[in-house]
C-alpha cells in the first residue's frame, strides 16, 4: 500500500480536526500540527489541534454519555468492545502500516501491536461478565455482607509515541467494558495514528447507536493534557511517559485526590549466567535491544553477564549486530527502523558524549547514518561499573554490558538503579531461577526466565515499581483500578446489632 492508499482507508486528508465527541470538532483558530514521517523527515499529513474551548466539549460529551453509559448491563458493553476488536481485525493490515508509516517501528511490529489492540478487545469482552465482588461473612445474625463494584467515570487516557495505538487499547478497552467512558490524548508525533482509531470507533458506535464513549483530543501536553490532568470530571488519567513528566502528573492528580496509573520509564537489564542457552540469551537480548530502534519502554538496557561466558556474549552480539538490516520500516526484511525524531537523534548521540567522558567504551555503532531520515546505528558499550550514564533512560538502541562474578553481584546491579519495570535472567539453574524470582532477587514489576524484557502478553498486569511509576494495565486484576469498590451490608432481621459486639441501647 502507497502513503495515500493507507491515509485513505481511515479518511486522513491533507488537514484534519483533531478532536472527536459525537462529530469531529475544529477549533476556532487553526494551529497545525504536522506528523512527519521518520524514515524520510517528510510531512505525512497535518491535523488541527484542539485548543481549550475545543477541550470542553469532548470532556462535556465524556461526561454526559457516562451517566448513560454506566446504567448499560456490563454484557452489552462487552458487546460493543467485541464489535470493535472485530473492526480493528478488518483493518490489521492498513493500520498496521499507519503505525510503521508515522512511528517508524518495523512492519511485523506495527501489525503485531494492532494484534495486541484485537488481542485486549477478546480479555476485555471476557471481563464484562466476570466484575466480580467477594461475599463475606457477616458477624451479625441475619445479615448478609459483600462488595460490588461500579463504573468510576470517564478515563482520561495520555499515551506515548512509541506504542500510539496499544497502550490506548489496553486502558479503553478495560474502561468501557466497566462503564466508563474514556477521553484520549495521544503523543503529538503520532496523531493519524488516533485519527485512525478513532473513525474506528466511530463506525462501531454509530453501529450501536451510541455516543461519547470513545473521544479523542489531540493538542499540547500545556493545552490540552494539563487541563486532562486537572479536570475534576475525569477520576483516572492513565499516564505513559517519562519519569519527569510523571512526576508532574502524580503531583497535579494529588492536589484533586485523583487516581492515576502511570507507566514511566524504564532501565531495564538481562542477566546471563554461565549455564544459560547462549544462543537463546543472543537472539532475546538483540530483540530487547534493538527492537523498535530501542524505544521500547522495556527495552534492554543493561546487559549483565557472568565473566565466565562474558567474552562469548560479546562476541557474538557484535557479530549479529553488524547484520542488523536498518531501513525503511515498511520494507520486507528491515529489522530496525529510524529514531522517531530529530530530538531523540540527539539525545542518543548527548548520551553517547557521556559515555565517552565517563570512561565506557563503544564497541560497536554509535553514529547516525547519512541519509534522509532518523537512522542511527545501534551501539554496544562496554561499561565500567560506575558509568553514571547508564543509571538514565536513553530511548534509543544503546546497550550498555557489564561482568560480574556471581548472581547475587548481578542482581544487585541490576537493583541499583531508579526504575524498576521489566528484567530477565537466563539460567538452567532451578535454584538461580527461584532466587532471581524470590523477595530477595528482580526488584522489577515484571521478572522473565529465559526470555527476554519485551514483549509481555495480554493477561499478565503490566507495569513496574520505584520511579517506573505505579498501577497495572492490560491483564490480570488490573480492571478493578477502572472501577470504585462498593462495600453492602444488608440487614433482613427485625433487630438492629451493632459490629465487635458495640451496644449503645437508650434505656
Amino acid at each position: 500500500m502507497t502513503r495515500e492508499e493507507i491515509l485513505s482507508t481511515f479518511n486522513i486528508e491533507a488537514s484534519n480536526p483533531g478532536a472527536y465527541a459525537k462529530e469531529w470538532l475544529a477549533p476556532a483558530e487553526s494551529r497545525e500540527l504536522a506528523s512527519l514521517d521518520p524514515a524520510t523527515g517528510e510531512v505525512i499529513a497535518t491535523v488541527l489541534q484542539a485548543d481549550g474551548a475545543t477541550y470542553e466539549r469532548v470532556a462535556a460529551t465524556a461526561a454526559e454519555a457516562f451517566h448513560t453509559w454506566r446504567m448499560v448491563p456490563a454484557p452489552k458493553r462487552g458487546e460493543v468492545v467485541h464489535a470493535l476488536g472485530h473492526a480493528l481485525r478488518a483493518h490489521k493490515d492498513a493500520l498496521g502500516r499507519l503505525v510503521s508509516l508515522e512511528m517508524g517501528k518495523i512492519l511485523a511490529e506495527g501489525l503485531g501491536e494492532v494484534q495486541e489492540m484485537i488481542d485486549m478487545c477478546d480479555f476485555a469482552v471476557g471481563l464484562s461478565r466476570q466484575l466480580y465482588g467477594l461475599s463475606m461473612h457477616s458477624e451479625r445474625a441475619r445479615h448478609r455482607m459483600y462488595e460490588q463494584w461500579h463504573p468510576l467515570g470517564p478515563v482520561g487516557v495520555i499515551s506515548s509515541f512509541n506504542f500510539p495505538v496499544a497502550v490506548w487499547s489496553w486502558n479503553a478497552a478495560l474502561a468501557a467494558v466497566c462503564g466508563n467512558t474514556v477521553i484520549w490524548k495521544p503523543s503529538s508525533h503520532t496523531p493519524l495514528t488516533a485519527l485512525a482509531v478513532q473513525h474506528i470507533c466511530n463506525h462501531v458506535m454509530a453501529r450501536f447507536e451510541i455516543d461519547g464513549v470513545f473521544n479523542l483530543v489531540i493538542g499540547s501536553g500545556r493545552e490540552v493534557g494539563q487541563r486532562l490532568v486537572d479536570d475534576p470530571r475525569v477520576p483516572l488519567i492513565s499516564f505513559t511517559g517519562s519519569t519527569q513528566q510523571g512526576r508532574k502528573v502524580a503531583a497535579s492528580l494529588a492536589q484533586r485526590f485523583g487516581r492515576s496509573i502511570l507507566e514511566l520509564g524504564g532501565n531495564n537489564a538481562i542477566i546471563v549466567m554461565p549455564d544459560a542457552n547462549l544462543d537463546m540469551a543472543i537472539r532475546a537480548v538483540l530483540f530487547a535491544a534493538v527492537g523498535t530502534a530501542g524505544q521500547r519502554c522495556t527495552s534492554v538496557r543493561r546487559l549483565i553477564v557472568h565473566e565466565a561466558v562474558a567474552d562469548r556474549v560479546v562476541k557474538s552480539l557484535l557479530k549479529v549486530y553488524r547484520t542488523v538490516r536498518i531501513g525503511d520500516p515498511l520494507q520486507r526484511g528491515t529489522l530496525m527502523g529510524p529514531l522517531v525524531s530529530e530530538e531523540a537523534v540527539a539525545d542518543m548521540m548527548a548520551a553517547l558524549e557521556q559515555v565517552r567522558a565517563q570512561g565506557g567504551e563503544i564497541l560497536c555503532g554509535g553514529k547516525r547514518l547519512d541519509r534522509p531520515g532518523f537512522f542511527v546505528e545501534p551501539t554496544i558499550v562496554q561499561a565500567p561499573k560506575d558509568l553514571k550514564i547508564a543509571e538514565e533512560e536513553t530511548f534509543a538502541p544503546v546497550l550498555y554490558v557489564y561482568r560480574v562474578a556471581s548472581l547475587d553481584e548481578a542482581i544487585a546491579l541490576q537493583n541499583s538503579v531508579k526504575q524498576g519495570l521489566s528484567s530477565a535472567l537466563f539460567t538452567s539453574n532451578l535454584f538461580s531461577a527461584e532466587a532471581f524470582l524470590s523477595p530477595e532477587g528482580s526488584d522489577c514489576g515484571i521478572a522473565n526466565v529465559n526470555i527476554g524484557t519485551s514483549g509481555a502478553e495480554i493477561g499478565g498486569a503490566f507495569g513496574g515499581e520505584k520511579e517506573t511509576g505505579w498501577g497495572r494495565e492490560a491483564g490480570s486484576d488490573s480492571w478493578k483500578q477502572y472501577m470504585r469498590r462498593q462495600t453492602c451490608t444488608v440487614n433482613w432481621s427485625s433487630d438492629l446489632p451493632l459490629a465487635q459486639g458495640v451496644r449503645f441501647d437508650l434505656d
